[in-house]
């Protein structure tokens, strides 16, 4: 006991310095929005029926999945740092369990939790007490849920077979919680929610209020067997070994370039995390894409070419920074077109998959083929060309993967600026296809030239000014990625965080219009433009196709120009703060 509340003082006492400056207002905004979240989901236990069986399922399904996509979720605490303690297994995971409910994101699902509070009053007296423990033992469910799946999804990630399994995994899963409306259109139109929903561990608490005290111990037990699992895993993962490479078949290539393609698609292939990322995308754009089905629209089959497309151009958005030190050996090849030659090579992993993926789709529905071919090849070039360049224009300095720890989802020391340059790449690369597209809607088939030429010209002009950056600032770059730090001002590196000038009512309304812009942009805006140029105006979630026949296309570009103009004022608000700030650092060196 003495060691867990040793560690849950060390975690506070990390956060409470940490409440200062950027972190600690992105905490706020974040926090905020989660409180926001946890108000909506205590207003649902107030309605009859399972819907807060279904909102929990959600939640876990949150555990389990977003440490995913934040490099392991919450690593202030690490058990590495306790590996010469000679601590028992057990008595570590208690220790660490204990600190994991200290937190922004634990205090927040115990707030959503309340809502069991609520449907435990509704019940009567008895209803009421058995909420509070069930409250405290919901949440270590989804704790140790999170804790034993990235411990898992670590394990995995030893093995090629691993790391494609869990990207398999984690694609199907993050593409279902994107399309959730998909699931609440089909129970709606089922008339009830299914059974099973009540009965996944998410729901254990609720039926426990309910009556069904046996659901207490169930949620116990689980906690121990999770907990026993946890342990197990942190002994594998303090002691991991590292996997062999013998057995490779030697490198060859002819001149610089080919230097450059062979040796990237040897790291496509070798390394795990590259494997993973780009099964992950491969699942995601497939199960998206066909999700709707399950409501009778097959028009989002025709895009899983293309979301695969931008979905593996944002997974490997750092692309310069995950090399680690490793620039130095293209310092030291005079005349090697490094940047040229990691176009080929993502364009060698990711183009046949794409086009194979928006061909076979399209043709198994019959979709636009001028629209989807014109967005692929579009999408492709932005990519190719996108990729590079705003991976060297606002490298992350990244762990050498050499030198990765127990956690292989931890690339860089910090994972939230990398977050933020993967929505960034993603819009981005999205932005690339409107010309190609806009033309094939009005004009057919000559969005196609449309789509080859801007994904020529992004291809070309974005690498041209990717490999200036590269030439003209290389021994900066490495020296950013051995240190952490930009040699003119000694800082660490901060290209994609909120600038600290900001104040709180700007951060909220840069992280809302940056987390919530898609919404309007992709499915009210232009998914719905592809059901109207299709004629497909059955009953769905989106507003243009309930509309009269007047207003159906002008609502569906009132929705891009909303997404458009909400990213657009984020940007606005951080470019802003940014000169600003820098023009405060100018006047005090004047």
């Amino acid at each position: 006991m003495a060691v867990a509340l040793t560690m849950a003082r060390m975690k506070l006492s990390i956060l409470r310095h940490s409440m200062k400056g950027q972190q600690g207002s992105t905490m706020v905004s974040a926090g905020s929005l989660g409180v926001l979240l946890a108000g909506g989901t205590i207003v649902l236990a107030f309605l009859d029926g399972d819907w807060l069986a279904v909102t929990y399922s959600v939640w876990m399904l949150g555990w389990i999945i977003g440490p995913v996509f934040s490099g392991g979720g919450d690593e202030t605490l690490r058990p590495e740092f306790f590996s010469l303690l000679g601590l028992r297994p057990q008595r570590m995971a208690a220790g660490l369990l204990v600190a994991a409910f200290v937190g922004m994101a634990p205090a927040v699902s115990l707030l959503a939790l309340a809502g069991l509070l609520v449907a435990g009053v509704r019940e009567g007296l008895a209803g009421a007490l058995v909420a509070v423990p069930a409250m405290v033992l919901q949440l270590a469910v989804f704790v140790l849920l999170s804790k034993v799946t990235v411990a898992l999804l670590g394990l995995a990630l030893g093995s090629r077979i691993g790391a494609i399994g869990a990207g398999l995994v984690n694609g199907v899963i993050l593409a279902f919680l994107g399309q959730i409306w998909v699931f609440m259109v089909a129970f709606g139109q089922g008339g009830q929610i299914p059974e099973f929903v009540r009965y996944l561990p998410s729901g254990w608490g609720l039926l426990a209020v309910r009556g069904q005290y046996l659901a207490l111990a169930a949620m116990a037990v689980l906690i121990v067997l999770l907990l026993a699992a946890w342990a197990a895993l942190l002994t594998r993962r303090t002691g991991r070994s590292r996997p062999s490479t013998r057995g490779r078949r030697p490198m060859r290539a002819s001149g610089p370039r080919g230097a450059v393609v062979a040796k990237e698609l040897r790291s496509w292939t070798r390394d795990l995390v590259r494997n993973h990322q780009l099964a992950f995308a491969f699942t995601y754009g497939v199960a998206f894409a066909a999700v709707p089905l399950m409501v009778g629209i097959s028009q989002m089959m025709p895009l899983a070419g293309p979301i695969f497309i931008v979905m593996a151009a944002a997974m490997t958005a750092n692309a310069y920074g995950t090399d680690g030190t490793a620039h130095w050996l293209t310092l030291m090849t005079p005349g090697a077109s490094d940047v040229r030659g990691r176009q080929l090579a993502w364009l060698a992993a990711v183009g046949p998959i794409g086009l194979v993926l928006a061909v076979v789709c399209t043709a198994a529905v019959n979709g636009p083929w001028a629209l989807v071919m014109a967005a692929t090849f579009a999408l492709l070039g932005g990519a190719m060309g996108l990729v590079p360049l705003v991976s060297v224009a606002g490298l992350i300095p990244g762990i050498d993967p050499k030198n990765r720890g127990g956690n292989p989802l931890r690339t860089t020391e910090d994972d939230g600026s990398a977050t933020g340059m993967a929505y960034l790449v993603l819009l981005l690369v999205a932005l690339t296809a409107a010309p190609a597209v806009l033309v094939a809607v009005f004009y057919g088939w000559w969005g196609v030239p449309v789509g080859l030429a801007t994904g020529v010209l992004c291809w070309w002009g974005f690498g041209l000014l990717a490999e200036r950056r590269l030439t003209a600032q290389g021994p900066e770059l490495l020296h950013l990625m051995r240190t952490g730090r930009r040699p003119d001002s000694g800082k660490a590196s901060e290209t994609f965080k909120l600038p600290d000038n900001l104040s709180k009512t700007q951060r909220t309304i840069v992280m809302v219009c940056a987390s919530l812009g898609a919404i309007p942009l992709a499915p009210q805006g232009i998914v719905a433009m592809v059901f109207l140029a299709n004629g497909r105006l059955e009953q769905s979630w989106f507003l243009a196709t309930h509309m009269p026949p007047g207003l159906r296309w002008p609502v569906a570009f009132a929705f891009v120009l909303l997404g458009l103009g909400m990213y657009g004022t984020a940007l606005w608000l951080w470019l802003r703060a940014k000169k600003q700030a820098a023009a405060g650092k100018d006047a005090v060196a004047g």
